[in-house]
């Protein structure tokens, strides 16, 4: 088997994804890049070669997911690391959100990523190997106003791959849960940023959309960084299992422990109250 590390990354046709493909291939590695859009994605890296194959993939599909990952193993003949960045963000408060809106919020970002975690594992397991590293969030820890979706689906990121990490460590398989913070991508813009379509004056969402949108181009995350960060610990015998990315994510996550242990604090003796004496 090649020493060359093959990667099978979702969401590869730009922000974080891209940034991880560029520096992946950079370094000799081989990369498997699905995406909805596969000529922005091949705009932005190249046609495919001997190192590099550019798949369109709607991860939501599963014949279509299970395809790319046969294909990328027939083209390289094995897949090392596994990177589910694919990611969909929707803001709405609850009451606004349809059945529809909320459940392609948790399409994307965790029944699509689980899609790829089921048909990859029985290649990684028996290699006894590999790496899968799941995308969740700072807003995983904690959430915001018209934000519960994508909390939601972020929060079962984290579940799930604490789970995992257990069930696969017997095989030789690590699981990274990836916590970023705000990073300086398109996630935020007008372009990538979707919104309920059912608004309801009380909740003025208006206002917390126009507060959203107006972090774009002023997070503090460098998604190149990022990318050397996780081309980094795919080379780590013990990766981490949660690793925050950014200040902001570190800080905040502490933050919200600090509140939560209070809360636990001064609600105990209900807590205690419910065993049997």
């Amino acid at each position: 088997m090649s020493k060359q590390k093959v990667w099978f990354i979702t969401g590869a046709s730009k922000g974080m994804g891209l940034e991880v493909a560029k520096i992946v291939l950079a370094n000799g590695g081989k990369v498997i890049a699905t995406s909805r859009n596969l000529d922005e994605q091949i705009a932005n890296i190249g046609e495919a070669s001997e190192t590099f194959l550019p798949l369109k993939v709607d991860i939501t599909s599963e014949t279509e997911v299970k395809l790319a990952i046969e294909k990328g193993i027939e083209t390289f003949g094995q897949i090392d690391v596994v990177l589910n960045n694919a990611g969909y963000n929707l803001l709405g408060n609850m009451e606004e959100l349809s059945d529809a809106e909320f459940r392609q919020t948790m399409d994307v970002n965790v029944f699509g990523m689980t899609n790829v975690i089921r048909h990859i594992l029985p290649h990684l397991r028996k290699n006894k190997s590999g790496h899968i590293m799941n995308t969740s969030s700072m807003m995983g820890y904690m959430s915001y106003p018209a934000n519960g979706s994508y909390s939601a689906s972020k929060f079962a990121v984290i579940g799930l791959s604490e789970a995992l990490a257990q069930e696969v460590a017997p095989f030789g398989i690590h699981v990274t849960i990836l916590v970023p913070g705000t990073f300086r991508t398109s996630f935020m813009s007008d372009s990538s940023l979707a919104v309920a379509k059912n608004k309801i004056d009380d909740y003025n969402l208006k206002q917390q959309v126009e507060l959203f949108r107006s972090y774009d181009g002023k997070q503090p995350g460098n998604p190149a960084k990022l990318a050397e960060v996780l081309y980094e610990i795919s080379n780590l015998p013990e990766p981490p299992l949660h690793l925050p990315l950014g200040t902001d994510s570190y800080q905040s996550i502490v933050e919200q422990r600090k509140k939560e242990a209070i809360e636990l604090e001064k609600w105990k003796e209900l807590s205690f109250s419910t065993d049997f004496k």
